[in-house]
């Protein structure tokens, strides 16, 4: 398997701005999510990586060695696309088996091979269908199959799921990260799905505009953002901008919804009095009664949404937007005043 380091990576198409001076380093045998919305440049950087595109600026390592001027097939990267990409004249052993007839493998070893992916991708005894004869979901394990049978040392994978129906969703990247475990292979997946991310990945670049916002493991990412960017991207949360008033402790801050107190998101936010913030608050923190250290905001419910585990609520407060999640028992209606409470240590600060 291989380290890749990514060194002031930057690509430019015109005047616009791809990938701008990115910097990341993912480590040998892990899984890396590149998150962000479309267009923030995720898969150009995927790209990037996979010799498709060549750097404006900047630099590709594996393991140390260079590879920014490698073409792809000298990288021993295996690709998977959001199209699946299957022939879909091939059977599936001929998709599969592709790519290690062009490296010229001996017959026998093709055929042990094919058998052995197929075995890892749960689809033994589809060898002579064709993608039209299989379902998204199976289609998109042919192609997986098909990207590791040539045992790269890298996979890279580009919104490979987004094609299919939420469940199946949720299966199928259950299944692709037990695959990924099972081989130790370097993988790097881009995705605009925050849930997908945070799911499967041991570390995660949030990015926008071409540039890195963040980079942490999940729990890093949603519990302590380092910007308004990424805690609003990530999830849901409440957001109510204000001034730091005191910082003995806990950060004070003044805000449209009342003084609200709580930490940092980041330790070199280096806020003074006066410091213009943004309060972030998660809406599963948020509960009806007054237990402990707490903030209190005083809202109108606007809307419930039943959700099963829970029902969000959607109130205002002076003004404001305040999401909350309650358990489904609870008994709310449209216009009801209500008080939630927030611990303080779960009320990000966030600096603008």
């Amino acid at each position: 398997m291989v380290r890749i380091t990514l060194e002031n990576l930057t690509k430019r198409f015109g005047n616009v701005i791809a990938v701008d001076h990115v910097n990341i380093d993912i480590g040998d045998g892990s899984f890396f999510a590149l998150l962000g919305p479309s267009g923030c440049g995720k898969t150009t950087t995927l790209r990037l990586i996979a010799g498709f595109e060549m750097p404006t600026e900047g630099r590709i390592y594996f393991d140390g060695a260079d590879v920014t001027d490698l073409p792809p097939y000298k990288r021993e990267t295996g690709m998977v696309f959001q199209n699946y990409a299957l022939w879909p004249h091939m059977t599936v052993e001929e998709n599969i088996a592709y790519g290690l007839k062009l490296r010229k493998l001996p017959k026998s070893e093709i055929k042990e091979r094919v058998r052995e992916v197929l075995g890892l991708v749960k689809l033994e005894g589809f060898e002579n269908r064709y993608p039209s004869q299989l379902s998204g979901g199976q289609q998109q394990r042919i192609a997986l199959a098909r990207a590791i049978a040539v045992r790269p040392k890298t996979l890279l994978l580009d919104e490979p799921l987004s094609n299919l129906d939420a469940k199946l969703r949720i299966e199928t990247r259950a299944e692709l990260r037990k695959i990924q475990r099972e081989l130790g292979i370097t993988t790097v997946y881009v995705t605009h799905d925050q849930e997908e991310a945070m799911s499967i990945s041991d570390r995660i670049a949030v990015m926008n505009q071409g540039r890195i916002m963040q980079i942490g493991t999940p729990q890093e990412i949603y519990q302590r953002p380092r910007n308004t960017f990424v805690a609003d991207f990530i999830g849901q949360a409440t957001m109510v901008e204000g001034k730091v008033s005191d910082k003995d402790g806990r950060i004070r801050v003044e805000t449209a919804v009342g003084v609200l107190e709580g930490i940092a998101s980041r330790d070199d936010a280096n806020l003074t009095v006066g410091s213009k913030v943004v309060v972030s608050m998660r809406p599963e923190y948020f509960t009806l009664k007054s237990e402990g250290d707490v903030n209190a905001i005083k809202a109108v419910i606007d809307h419930i949404a039943f959700i099963g585990k829970s029902q969000r609520l959607y109130c205002s407060s002076e003004g404001r937007r305040i999401i909350a999640e309650l358990p489904p028992y609870v008994r709310l209606k449209l216009g009801d005043k209500i008080t939630l409470y927030i611990k303080k240590d779960n009320t990000l600060i966030i600096p603008l």
